[in-house]
């Protein structure tokens, strides 16, 4: 337990932050494997991977991944999605 003001505001702080992080992260990886199973079962359209460049571009933004990360997950979502329009 804190015994400084500034101490417990700190806290508070990175409590709050925590729990956006974690509600970031999964919002993030939930878009990811929806777009890599969208991707696998060959019904991917144009919408998923909009929706998915979306939400890793947000989560870069605001500091959850680095920006090259997001552009690495993009470049794989991509990729794959060229793969199995080009296998059908």
């Amino acid at each position: 337990m804190a015994n400084i003001a500034s101490a417990e505001k700190q806290r508070r702080q990175a409590e709050k932050a925590k729990a956006r992080n974690r509600a970031g992260k999964s919002t993030l990886r939930t878009a990811l494997k929806k777009a890599r199973t969208a991707i696998a079962g060959g019904d991917a359209d144009k919408d998923t991977l909009a929706t998915t460049y979306s939400v890793v571009d947000k989560a870069a933004k605001s500091g959850l991944i680095k920006e090259n990360t997001a552009n690495r997950y993009k470049s794989r979502i991509a990729a794959a999605s060229k793969r199995a329009a080009e296998s059908k």
